[in-house]
């Protein structure tokens, strides 16, 4: 051990050991003594637990949930992060991380394949979506999901031998590159119109900005003199980056967004420092509820400038700035050390952390609880919770009887059986499941074990408990099971009825399978009725005018 090191643990000690004495002397409002007085209780506490509880207790897993529930008192961002999760931390913050480059899920106790990265070793060695890995370097791995993580994961220059199982086709054995993975920050970009441009951007991790720009650059060679820019669904990320992005849009000089803290130096200001790349081009930015963080910054910004126009739904509405700490043992904290605010002043973090839809999207904010503020050209917006669209787009939401086949992976399944049956997909654009194949899917689902309820019956559900916690269900069980048959659904009829949607889910499916995510990407666009909102806006220049003067 370094003298250092020795040193710190000495004072660690010293310390620890004389709260008693300088419990004396310190002031009782002194909060420091406070702090330390309460740590002393704790390790007391938590050293007698340990010697006197009638079970072993595993002090690392006891540890974590007194860690975690007393962070989960603070925001849903300030978290803590034990050394074997370090890795996970830095894949988040930075995009990068050594493997073999595809998304694995466990589905029905099977290690599987969900989606290869396009230009990484998982798609370049073939290894396709539905793929099963059974073994990797000769370690049995099936349905051990940890233990496959762990063995495709790790020092780039490695290689390790898969063997898969790929319905249709039997046992394959598949040699993979372990290598540094870059995950990209815009993972589609191309045209929708002839003039129309649109970049998907999912992330703001390093050089997510020179991805942006150098994609609107190509989408103007392609003809674009419009442009969307979708953060759809995208969490956030660096803050510089989301300056960066959004000085492709505004000039120089412009702020872009405060931070403020307790500490003095949290307390900061956020200008842009270049040239911008193109403060005319007509532009929407596309949100969601699940657009979060350094989203809603770029979104706010370009709002508050009358820069563009916003299309889709209420962000996610979280206004905080996160800082990694390094502790004792390979840990780390993710602890949240400002608010930030948007040019015109607003801070876009929802008032109640817990108050959310199921959907993950913001709960109502009372009127009265908002505050006024307002866009460099004079038009209202409010503050409390997310960046509100200019014009808002009803979410898509799936049909019962979809999130019951997805929920089983039933579309997936489907596709590893019939991918055979379909040779290529020379056009995304032009591919369409046909009628055949979508009743093969149809008569397929009705073999296949899958629930689901409806939102009626997820009230009776409810209704069920509450008498029961009241101790007269038996009073009213009658009248709920006639409820229950007459709610009782018709697998086939919910499936014809939703034909359009799964038709258009079969089709992401299947274009995923020769196209990968890019694929899927555009392939979604079809039937995006976000996406055709931004494009009538585009093209009719005198309604975007009137919204970004606020008429």
């Amino acid at each position: 051990m370094s003298k250092n090191k020795f040193k710190k643990r000495y004072v660690i000690l010293v310390l620890l050991s004389g709260f008693a004495l300088w419990s004396f002397t310190a002031p009782q409002n002194d909060k420091y003594f406070e702090i330390l007085k309460n740590l002393d209780i704790f390790a007391t506490m938590y050293k007698e637990v340990n010697a006197n509880y009638v079970d072993d207790i595993n002090p690392n897993t006891f540890m974590r949930v007194g860690i975690d529930e007393m962070l989960n008192r603070l925001d849903p961002y300030t978290n803590f992060y034990s050394e074997d999760q370090i890795e996970d931390a830095r894949t988040e913050n930075t995009g990068e991380y050594g493997g073999i480059g595809a998304q694995v899920a466990l589905i029905d106790n099977k290690v599987m394949i969900l989606m290869p990265d396009k230009g990484f070793s998982a798609a370049k060695a073939g290894l396709k979506r539905g793929d099963e890995i059974i073994s990797i370097d000769g370690i049995d791995v099936k349905g051990n999901f940890e233990r496959a993580s762990e063995y495709i994961k790790g020092q780039a220059s490695k290689k390790v031998k898969l063997k898969v199982n790929r319905q249709n086709v039997g046992t394959l054995d598949i040699s993979v590159d372990l290598e540094k993975i870059d995950l990209p920050n815009v993972p589609y970009f191309g045209m929708v119109t002839a003039d129309i441009g649109i970049i998907k951007q999912t992330g703001f991790t390093n050089d997510a900005s020179k991805e942006v720009k150098s994609a609107l650059r190509e989408l103007k060679k392609q003809g674009a003199n419009k442009v969307i820019l979708d953060l759809r669904g995208n969490p956030g990320g660096l803050l510089n980056e989301a300056v960066n992005i959004s000085n492709i849009f505004i000039p120089k000089g412009e702020l872009v967004v405060t931070t403020k803290g307790k500490l003095e130096e949290t307390n900061a200001t956020y200008k842009t420092l270049n040239s911008s790349t193109d403060e005319e081009i007509p532009l929407v930015v596309l949100t969601s509820s699940n657009s979060a963080s350094a989203s809603e910054i770029v979104a706010g910004v370009i709002q508050d400038y009358d820069r563009g126009v916003i299309v889709g739904q209420k962000s996610f509405g979280k206004g905080l700035v996160q800082r990694t700490l390094p502790l004792s043992y390979n840990s780390q904290m993710k602890v949240t050390i400002a608010k930030y605010y948007t040019p015109s002043g607003r801070c876009i973090q929802a008032l109640d952390y817990g108050n959310r839809n199921e959907d993950g999207s913001v709960g109502k904010v009372p009127d009265s609880l908002k505050t006024l503020f307002k866009t460099r050209g004079g038009r209202p917006v409010y503050d409390g919770g997310g960046v509100d669209p200019d014009l808002l787009v009803d979410a898509k939401k799936l049909a019962p009887v979809t999130i019951g086949m997805l929920r089983e992976s039933l579309l997936l399944k489907f596709g590893n059986q019939y991918e055979t049956q379909i040779d290529s997909i020379a056009d995304i654009k032009d591919f369409q499941i046909t009628d055949k194949i979508f009743n093969d899917f149809k008569a397929w689902a009705l073999t296949q074990d899958f629930d689901y309820a409806s939102p009626l019956e997820k009230e009776v559900e409810r209704l069920k408990e509450v008498a029961q916690s009241n101790d007269a269900l038996g009073k009213i069980q009658s009248q709920i099971s006639q409820i229950e048959k007459a709610l009782g659904h018709d697998k086939a009829a919910d499936i014809e009825a939703n034909k359009l949607q799964l038709k258009q889910l079969l089709k992401e499916e299947f274009v995923s399978r020769f196209y990968l995510e890019e694929g899927r990407l555009e392939a979604s666009f079809e039937n995006d009725q976000d996406l055709k909102q931004a494009i009538q806006v585009l093209n009719d220049s005198a309604k975007y005018a009137k919204i970004i003067k606020g008429q």
